[in-house]
C-alpha cells in the first residue's frame, strides 16, 4: 500500500462512529478478520467477555479511535483501544538543575479499562484498498449504514427474530438481548428452581392487562407463559428459532461479501471463490478452510429480585 493511500484509509476512517455487529471484548486480545471470518470462536469470546466483559456489545455505537496500517494488517482501535495512549505533553521530560535527573511522565504503558480492537489480516502484505473496500471488509464487525442502535442490530439477526422483535413478540430460543429489543427491560424478575435445574423468570405487564413470563435457562428462552386477561393460560415451549448455527452462518457471511471485495492474497494465490479486486489475475489455488465466525454471548440487563411469582 502506497504511502498516500495509508494516510487516505487514516484520514477517512479515524475518529468515525459506527455501530458494532459483533461484540469486541476489553482487553488485548480482540478480534480478528480474515476472508469475512472473525476469530476468536463463538466458546472463546464468551469467555473472554465473561472475564473482562465487552468494550461493545452488538448493536452498540464504537468509536474508531485510532488506525495502524502494519506490515500483513490493518488494526482498528475502537473506544480508545486496549491501551491508553499518551498525549503529546506526556513524551516531553525536563532535566533538572544541578544535575538532577529527568522529570516526566512514566514511560509505562496503561491499560484501557474501555476499549478493543480489530485486525483485518492479509497473507503477505496490505494491497491498494479504497475506502470502500475496506468498509466492505470490516462489514462483520462494523456496520457503516445503520442509522440508530436497533437498526444496527436488527441487521445482525436472523429474519424471523427480526419481525418477533419488531411486532415486540417473543420467541422461545431467543436470547435476553433479543428480549429486551423486542419487549424492554423487564419491570420484574424472579430467580427460582425446578427440580435441579435454576432458572429466571421475566415478568412483562399486569392485571388487568395480559401478562408474560419469559423464562430463561441460561442465556436461552426455554418457555413463554401468557395470562390472557379472560383467564386463558398460553404456554409455549417448543423451540421456535435456533440460533447457535455457527457453520451455517460461516458459510453465509462468505457468500455475503461484495462481489469486488479486494484480494487477500497476493497474484495467482486466490481460489475462484474468493472476491478479488477488479481486473485482478485469476485465482489458482483454493481457499484456505474457516473457522467458525463467533456469535456473541450477551448478559441480560437489570436487577434480579430473588422472589417468587
Amino acid at each position: 500500500m502506497s504511502k498516500q493511500t495509508r494516510l487516505e484509509i487514516i484520514r477517512d476512517f479515524e475518529t468515525q462512529i459506527v455501530y458494532a455487529r459483533t461484540a469486541f471484548p476489553i482487553g488485548a486480545k480482540g478480534l480478528r478478520l480474515k476472508d469475512g471470518v472473525i476469530t476468536p470462536g463463538r466458546e472463546e469470546l464468551q469467555q473472554q467477555m465473561a472475564l473482562f466483559g465487552p468494550a461493545v456489545k452488538v448493536g452498540d455505537p464504537a468509536h474508531i479511535s485510532y488506525v495502524q496500517i502494519k506490515d500483513d494488517h490493518i488494526r482498528f482501535e475502537i473506544n480508545g483501544g486496549p491501551v491508553h495512549r499518551k498525549k503529546w505533553y506526556q513524551h516531553i521530560q525536563i532535566q533538572g538543575a544541578h544535575g538532577g535527573g529527568p522529570i516526566g511522565p512514566s514511560s509505562d504503558p496503561q491499560n484501557n479499562p474501555h476499549g478493543s480492537f480489530v485486525d483485518v489480516c492479509f497473507d503477505h502484505h496490505v494491497p491498494e484498498l479504497t475506502a470502500q473496500q475496506v468498509r466492505d471488509l470490516l462489514a462483520p464487525v462494523l456496520d457503516f449504514h445503520a442509522r440508530s442502535k436497533q437498526e444496527a442490530y436488527l441487521d445482525t439477526v436472523p429474519p424471523k427474530v427480526k419481525e418477533a422483535i419488531q411486532n415486540h413478540r417473543v420467541l422461545v430460543g431467543m436470547n435476553q438481548e433479543m428480549v429486551v429489543y423486542a419487549k424492554g427491560k423487564a419491570p420484574k424478575k424472579v430467580r427460582e428452581r425446578d427440580g435441579e435445574t435454576e432458572y429466571e423468570e421475566w415478568i412483562y405487564g399486569e392485571p388487568p392487562q395480559d401478562v408474560d413470563f419469559v423464562r430463561f435457562t441460561g442465556d436461552e428462552v426455554v418457555r413463554v407463559e401468557t395470562m390472557k386477561v379472560g383467564g386463558e393460560k398460553v404456554v409455549r415451549t417448543e423451540k421456535e428459532v435456533v440460533l447457535d448455527q455457527p457453520d451455517k452462518q460461516a458459510r453465509e457471511q462468505q457468500q455475503e461479501r461484495p462481489a469486488n471485495a479486494p484480494s487477500l492474497r497476493r497474484p495467482g494465490e486466490d481460489s475462484e471463490d474468493v472476491p478479488r479486486p477488479a481486473n485482478g489475475p485469476a485465482n489458482t489455488r483454493p481457499a484456505p478452510p474457516m473457522s467458525d465466525p463467533s456469535p456473541t454471548g450477551n448478559p441480560g440487563p437489570g436487577e434480579i429480585t430473588p422472589s417468587g411469582r
